[in-house]
């Protein structure tokens, strides 16, 4: 399978996407961010949010993609499903960034629907080659309708399938060798999914294709513990980004310089002003690394 689009150093970051951090845009904040025009890299929206012809989302939205850039998540395309990809669901998306044009485009290795049922949830998938030709079919099928590369997020897990014969690590970096798509990083995930699996989290991010990275994504977690009393985190993106997660970040930007950084927050949405002292210091820690 030959990549549809060339690597670069960093092959899925569009142009216009700074190397700074942004907030996940949320309708609570709509009036506030276009009353206050606040100091920041970017805003990402959820695709599927959006994913109808008008109404006041669309209305705000496009009054504050005019101020800044954009980046556009998708959730709902099911990259990792058994069957095809939704052709309607694929054409919405495409009609989507062509209205906005955003700077960067981005969905989860993952799968949320089986036939005509969709789950909501972004569920693992089996690390093998019958997947691995699977999803980069996907992917080729995304990049040539959108005409344009997409990131891949790594994903947050809590079981592992016995039909794995491929390490995570090297299967996303099998599926952007063969696609040419880029990578979001997403830190949390990382810890997360090292933490539940007892893997070592800095030598995960050592084993990704870390050229690849296009945009990366903090956030927070919920603890658990599981039968067996050990730690449980669960990716909900309702609390603040944690230290443990922080201090990867700082990893990650020593390794590979000042990369656009998300602080995601999707449960418990509190006032703009505590999001944006989290990207204040995202943000200083780019300025850090930054040439």
């Amino acid at each position: 399978m030959t990549p549809i689009f060339a690597h670069t150093s960093s092959p899925a970051q569009a142009p216009g996407l700074p190397d700074r951090a942004g907030l996940g845009l949320k309708h609570e904040h709509f009036i506030e961010v276009l009353e206050t025009s606040p100091d920041l890299g970017f805003f990402e929206v959820h695709a599927e949010n959006y994913m109808m012809a008008g109404g006041p989302f669309h209305h705000y939205l496009g009054l504050i993609r005019d101020q800044y850039p954009l980046s556009l998540h998708g959730v709902g395309l099911s990259i990792g499903g058994e069957g095809s990809l939704n052709r309607e669901h694929l054409a919405r998306l495409a009609a989507l960034i062509e209205r906005y044009q955003p700077q960067a485009f981005s969905e989860h290795l993952a799968w949320s629907s089986h036939g005509s049922v969709f789950l909501n949830d972004l569920l693992p998938l089996a690390y093998d080659s019958a997947t691995l030709h699977r999803v980069c079919e996907h992917i080729d099928q995304v990049q040539s309708t959108l005409k344009r590369p997409m990131l891949l997020e790594n994903p947050s897990t809590y079981l592992q399938l016995e039909r794995s014969t491929l390490a995570e690590t090297d299967f996303i970096t099998e599926v952007i060798r063969r696609t040419g798509c880029g990578l979001l990083l997403d830190v949390n995930n990382v810890y997360v999914s090292c933490i539940n699996h007892q893997r070592d989290p800095s030598a995960y991010i050592d084993a990704l294709p870390l050229q690849a990275v296009g945009e990366i994504h903090l956030a927070g977690f919920a603890e658990d513990s599981d039968s067996l009393g050990d730690r449980l985190l669960i990716d909900d993106h309702g609390a603040p980004v944690d230290n443990a997660v922080w201090q990867l970040y700082e990893q990650v930007l020593a390794r590979i310089g000042p990369i656009p950084t998300l602080i995601e927050r999707d449960n418990q949405v509190p006032a703009l002003s505590v999001l944006l002292a989290e990207a204040q210091h995202a943000d200083w820690l780019l300025t850090q690394v930054r040439p």
